[in-house]
């Protein structure tokens, strides 16, 4: 029987930005779920671009969905270090 390795890193023994990812690369988990449910890029399209088995994009989804307060409180984080830069820019984004 084989034996399952799970290839994410957890945010707190995460040293890309204290953030869930993909051993091994610098994809986050955000990331790839952002692409793949937001944007609506394929599974084996993500796996493509960044160089990565399909299976690892499915892991970061799971693990996405399977751990909600970690990745509200990464999300949190994400929203206040926005905040702070806005706060701290003098330069407005273009009109759309």
């Amino acid at each position: 029987m084989a034996t399952q390795q799970y290839r994410i890193v957890a945010a707190e023994d995460s040293e890309i930005h204290d953030e869930p990812h993909i051993e091994g690369s610098r994809v986050t988990v955000r990331d790839v779920r952002a692409r793949v449910e937001t944007r609506g890029v394929a599974p084996e399209r993500v796996a493509e671009r960044y160089n990565l088995d399909i299976a690892d994009v499915y892991e970061a989804l799971a693990y996405y969905h399977n751990n909600p307060e970690e990745i509200r409180r990464v999300e949190k984080r994400h929203e206040r270090a926005v905040e702070e830069a806005k706060r701290r820019s003098s330069l407005t984004p273009p009109d759309e």
